[in-house]
């Protein structure tokens, strides 16, 4: 918990301490910095993915007491500050890197095998970063915290959604029978599709919104109304324990998708709706920070 005014004014933290500590990642394949930001592509047992580099700072957490369809677990609405950066793949984990980790496929919807992989459960996920850890020399391999993982959907913003107050089947795949903010019924595409089918968010995230729930690394937090630092849920053991979901999904109604909306499910157990997946974050573990750039393939554009 942190003692210090919220937000802080000047930010924090400086901005010569927001850059990544090494910068390439040893694993990198290519790098670069476009409109959104820093990025690194990495190769994974033959597969590219792309991670955007997330600046450490502070946002608030939680939904204000007045936003729509809000629920009772979203507040108190708090601050929170995140002294660490970190690189977060751009996208959902797709069946075609989930298959090239783990040699199998669990998910419903197999058309195409850029779509998410899902019906994966916190534990499976595990097992693919455990894999995964042994690839990618350099780095640790993990999901974002709850914390991490709203700040990075928000992106700056403070609305419901990154986008704005509302959202349309033209910018996420959920239900759209069910809108959210007075917004019109829309399509409803009863499956998961390709990611990066709709527009990233202002930090170049694709399906923050929508498409699969995300497994976050920690448990459910209660929320207070203090300054937070670097905060955790509870991470008990056990296939019962609970660890949090967030970003909605294909099945579910507008106000789902919301940036605060939470959800929990047990860590061993499948929902069973072929709509659990994740996205994955990585840390450099070699060198502090202020390394010199190595040299390498930089200025490639990533992969749209």
């Amino acid at each position: 918990m942190a003692s210090a005014s919220f937000p802080s004014d000047p930010p924090l933290p400086p901005e010569g301490q927001r850059r990544p500590p090494v910068l390439p990642l040893p694993c990198a394949s290519a790098w670069g910095d476009d409109e959104y930001g820093l990025w690194v592509e990495v190769e994974i047992a033959g597969v590219v993915q792309c991670f955007r580099w997330i600046e450490p700072g502070e946002f608030w957490m939680g939904s204000p007491e007045d936003e729509t369809q809000r629920e009772e677990g979203e507040g108190p609405r708090h601050g929170v500050r995140l002294t660490a950066g970190y690189w977060l793949a751009d996208t959902a984990c797709t069946q075609a890197l989930w298959q090239a980790v783990t040699g199998d496929n669990p998910s419903g919807f197999k058309d195409d095998s850029l779509n998410p992989v899902a019906n994966v459960s916190w534990n499976d996920v595990q097992a693919f970063l455990e894999r995964a850890q042994g690839m990618l020399p350099g780095v640790k391999v993990e999901l974002p915290t709850e914390a991490e993982w709203e700040y990075a959907c928000r992106a700056g913003t403070e609305t419901p959604f990154s986008f704005g107050a509302t959202i349309s089947p033209a910018l996420a795949n959920y239900d759209g029978n069910h809108p959210y903010g007075g917004a019109e019924k829309g399509y409803y595409r009863q499956k998961t599709v390709p990611v990066k089918s709709f527009a990233p968010n202002p930090w170049g995230l694709y399906e923050m919104h929508g498409n699969v729930w995300e497994w976050c690394a920690d448990g459910p937090r209660e929320y207070d109304s203090e300054v937070h630092e670097n905060p955790r849920g509870p991470e008990a053991e056990g296939d019962a324990a609970p660890r949090v979901l967030r970003g909605g999904s294909w099945a579910r109604v507008a106000g789902g998708l919301r940036s605060a909306c939470r959800f929990r499910w047990q860590r061993g157990l499948r929902l069973g709706s072929a709509n659990q997946g994740f996205r994955f974050s990585l840390r450099s573990t070699g060198q502090e920070a202020g390394a010199e750039r190595q040299p390498g393939a930089a200025g490639v554009a990533p992969e749209a």
